[in-house]
Order: C-alpha cells, then structure tokens, then sequence
C-alpha cells in the first residue's frame, strides 16, 4: 500500500503523512487505553477489516508508533501497544474528543456504532480537574458486557479498562441510557430514579460524580460571529 504524502518540510504536514490516514488515528486512540489484543481491536473498532487493521497494524510498528508484546499473567497472549512516540498522541487525541464534543457530535445516527469502552477516554475529555480537586474516589462503570473505572486523586483521573479492585462507587447502565447521559439528554441521577442505570457505594462519592465529568455546550459551526 503506497503512503500518501503532502510532500511539504512542515511539522503539520509531516504528522499528517503519519497519522492521517484513515484509521491510523482511530487505532492510536484505542492504544491510548493500553496494550490491545487484535481481537479487542476488532471488536471496538467495527467496520475495519482484519486485512486492513493487519496492515495498518504493521504501518503502526514500521514508522515506530507501536511494537508488538506478551500481556502478563494470567492471559499471557499477543497485544500490541504504544511506542513513546505513539503515547505523546495523547494531548493530541484528547483535543481532538473536546473539539469534538463542542462542534461535531450532535444526536447519533442510526448508522453510527458505539463502543462503551470508548469512555475510557471520553472521561478524560470531559473531566473537569478544579472540582476533583479535594476528592479522593473509585468509580466503576459497568455498561452492558463492558467494565471500566476511573480514579479520582486530588485533581486528577485515570481510567482504564476492566474492574477496579476497591471501587466506592459501582454504576451500572444499559449501552442506551450511557448514549443518552452522555448526548446530554439524560442526567445519571434521572436514569437511576427511573431505573434505567443502578448505582451503589459510597453516598458522598457518588454526589460527588455530578460536577466531575461536563460537556461542552454544543455549538454551530455554520454560525459566524460577523
């Protein structure tokens, strides 16, 4: 497969020889999260071909933003995960989630999938550090078939994959009313009166969660301000 490239002695347009082909930053998003299996891959990334993903994979490794490696022990099997130089994408891939939440997202359409685990850094995008700052808590978010937690450390958040191992606070929501909260339309104290989404823990902690994680408001980008 031949490399597109602008051809231009610029840093932008040199990024964009490396990373802006279809997928490419897609995959570096779900690396972010750390090491993926192919299998997990292809699971959240539904659409891309395992031809494709091979190749894009190998593009990853050969321009030094991936390698291959062994997860540990328990399952001891093949992942692939981010070079220093693919983990610096981060700020990159986060700015990009924030814009996007102001000026692309909308409602979803019919055709659009979804993946729960794409949360894992769309928490990120809309944390808001300044009323973390005097908490200390673990979130758990069980969204259908998929876990994930988030910790909250006096201003700052780690999310990962999977159950955390002392959670204070443990939500469990369907795949449709975790679009819905996160769209806006929906509040997670509505959900759970209604009892779409279920929460137990720590009462403090989970009051807690309302002013941690904001949206944006969306914006046209039509409108002009001449």
């Amino acid at each position: 497969m031949e490399q597109r490239t602008y051809n231009q002695y610029c840093a932008t347009a040199r990024t964009l020889d490396l990373i802006g082909e279809r997928w490419t930053l897609l995959l570096i998003r779900e690396l972010l999260t750390g090491p993926r299996r192919f299998s997990d891959l292809q699971a959240s990334l539904r659409g891309l071909g395992t031809g494709l993903l091979a190749a894009r994979l190998k593009y990853l490794e050969r321009e030094g933003l991936a390698y291959r490696t062994t997860l540990p022990a328990p399952a001891r099997t093949a992942a692939y995960a981010l070079t220093p130089a693919g983990e610096e994408l981060g700020p990159v891939v986060l700015q990009l989630a924030r814009w996007g939440l102001k000026w692309a997202m909308g409602e979803r359409q019919a055709d659009e999938t979804f993946h729960p685990g794409w949360a894992v850094l769309g928490l990120q995008a809309c944390f808001d550090a300044q009323n973390a700052a005097d908490l200390r808590a673990v979130y758990e978010f069980r969204v259908e078939d998929e876990i994930l937690h988030a910790t909250v450390d006096n201003g700052t958040l780690e999310t990962q994959h999977g159950p955390a191992q002392r959670p204070d606070v443990v939500i469990t929501i369907s795949e449709d009313t975790f679009v819905h909260v996160t769209e806006g339309r929906l509040t997670l104290a509505d959900a759970i009166k209604t009892g779409t989404a279920t929460a137990t823990g720590d009462r403090a902690a989970l009051r807690s969660l309302k002013g941690l994680f904001r949206l944006p408001t969306p914006q046209n980008r039509h409108e002009t301000t001449g």
